[in-house]
């Protein structure tokens, strides 16, 4: 990529960037979006698998579906969506909880959730672990809960910022892959991939930002990495922005990974039904059996297990899924399955986990992160999100908002020099 002058420049191809990126363009606005990955996407990525099943290895949820953009998008490009209740809405498979276990911990969890709603935005914040009763069985459960929504454990959770989050219930996922609908969603846009951005020199207009490929002259730029990058490269802005690597900091990336298993005889379980692991255990993954009704398993990693697991590279995360499935199935059940992708997100250089939690007393920080420099720089993602954060459809809505409000500045801009 040659030197040469861009209106705004969109840092980072993930659902932020991508819908920043289409919104700048659709409104003629000359736009360059720049991605260090060899694809577009981010932490949205679909794979096909051998039997040309989609695998949501990223981001696999349509939340609030009722009113997430990206439902309408996947629609129009012709995507299936399926309307199905979600595991977690439904009853947990009999396997490893009885029926009175099963009720009693539903019950925990949802006391939980009351407590911590009544008092979060009424007290200081505090760590949302301070909500459980000390006296329930069910804590560790409830903890390992956590960890596949918000990627940490309680004790390290804003109870305010989780208050903050906003879910209608509502849970769709689309048939072809929720990441292939959003890299589509920005085909035809100009990309360029294998460009890692190292310098955004804001020292005087226009900005200069300095990348592996060459050196972009911009009037605009729109900024998408996830908060994890920011805050471990504070040098990546000229001057720094002390204020924005804070934010960053204070809304580190979870870690949620996934394995997907292929099953033999999966007839045996209903389809999207789930158990968990070890219900006594906070270091536990959750199973979801034949999603979309497939001969397959998807299992889930959060949290603390998740990071330990990722030491140990992808045989670590099979290693320990076959042994709770075999605790709860018995030992044949190892000759019915066999790994078929799993991507581990918090060794992944360019997202460094995968979906920011606010910490303690930081819940203010999402707002820090999202407001914009001295009318030229724009901040997106999911992170940025007041209460759609941790989702695509809220990396989305901060994406356009950022598009938004470079477009008026750059027309400002235009009109003043004229």
């Amino acid at each position: 990529m040659a030197s040469g002058d861009v209106e705004v420049v969109v840092v980072g191809a993930g659902a932020a960037g991508i819908a920043a990126a289409r919104r700048l363009f659709d409104a003629r606005i000359d736009t360059l979006l720049i991605e260090a990955r060899q694809r577009i996407g981010g932490r949205a990525w679909t794979i096909t698998e051998a039997s040309g099943a989609a695998l949501d290895i990223g981001c696999g949820w349509l939340h609030s579906a009722e009113r997430n953009p990206w439902c309408e998008i996947a629609e129009a490009q012709g995507c299936s969506i399926d309307k199905s209740p979600p595991p977690w809405a439904r009853a947990s498979a009999a396997i490893g909880m009885s029926a009175a276990d099963r009720v009693a911990f539903a019950d925990a969890l949802q006391q939980f959730r009351d407590r911590a709603e009544a008092l979060a935005e009424e007290s200081p914040d505090q760590p949302a672990s301070n909500f459980l009763d000390a006296q329930c069985a069910w804590n560790n459960l409830i903890n390992a809960v956590s960890t596949y929504y918000s990627g940490v454990e309680l004790d390290r959770v804003s109870a305010r910022d989780l208050q903050r989050y906003d879910d209608s219930g509502v849970n769709w996922r689309v048939m072809q892959g929720y990441g292939k609908a959003i890299a589509e969603y920005g085909a035809g846009l100009p990309v360029t991939l294998n460009c890692k951005v190292q310098k955004i020199d804001h020292r005087a207009s226009p900005l200069r930002i300095e990348t592996t490929e060459g050196t972009i002259v911009a009037d605009a730029a729109i900024v998408t990495l996830p908060s994890g990058v920011l805050a471990s490269q504070p040098e990546l802005f000229l001057p720094a922005l002390p204020a924005k690597s804070d934010a960053a900091a204070n809304l580190p990336l979870g870690l949620a990974d996934k394995l997907f298993f292929s099953l033999r005889g999966a007839e045996q379980f209903e389809s999207d039904s789930r158990a968990f692991g070890n219900p006594a255990r906070t270091e536990t993954a959750a199973y979801h059996f034949r999603p979309f009704g497939r001969p397959q398993i998807e299992a889930y990693f959060g949290g603390a297990l998740a990071a330990e697991l990722e030491r140990g590279g992808e045989a670590a995360f099979h290693e320990f899924a076959v042994g709770e499935l075999v605790a709860l199935l018995g030992s044949d059940f190892a000759r019915r399955i066999k790994p078929l992708h799993i991507h581990c997100w918090g060794s992944d250089p360019f997202s460094q986990g995968s979906y920011s939690f606010a910490l303690p007393g930081r819940a203010d920080s999402r707002a820090a992160l999202a407001t914009p420099v001295d009318n030229c720089l724009f901040f997106a993602g999911e992170a940025c999100s007041p209460s759609d954060y941790s989702t695509a459809h809220g990396a989305y809505l901060t994406g356009v908002a950022a598009a938004d409000q470079a477009i008026a500045a750059v027309r400002r801009s235009a009109r003043i020099r004229v």
